[in-house]
């Protein structure tokens, strides 16, 4: 079952026809924004959007016997960050029985 995507053009697009802005500003605010949120996760900071969620770096365990998909091969993997997403408990519950 293929699930539709939603694209960055497609956003802006949405956001053009539901305001009085430009898309020319909408998507150097949405630029801005991403890049906001880039900073402060290479500043090892939490981005917290209230209502929505957060994103936060975790550290993932290096192993030394982890494979490799497309070959079947072992290879070691070093302990190296990871962002994550958390949903914020508005979204969590408002998609809650969406696929069932």
């Amino acid at each position: 079952m293929s699930v539709p995507k939603l694209t960055r053009a497609e956003i802006i697009e949405n956001i053009y026809e539901k305001t009085s802005f430009n898309k020319k500003d909408i998507h150097k605010i949405m630029d801005i924004f991403f890049e906001e949120i880039k900073t402060a996760l290479l500043e090892d900071k939490i981005v917290e959007l209230r209502g929505f969620g957060t994103f936060e770096l975790r550290t993932r365990k290096g192993r030394e016997k982890a494979h490799n998909p497309k070959t079947g091969e072992i290879v070691a993997v070093s302990s190296h960050g990871v962002a994550v997403f958390r949903p914020g408990k508005e979204l969590k519950s408002s998609v809650w029985n969406i696929r069932k």
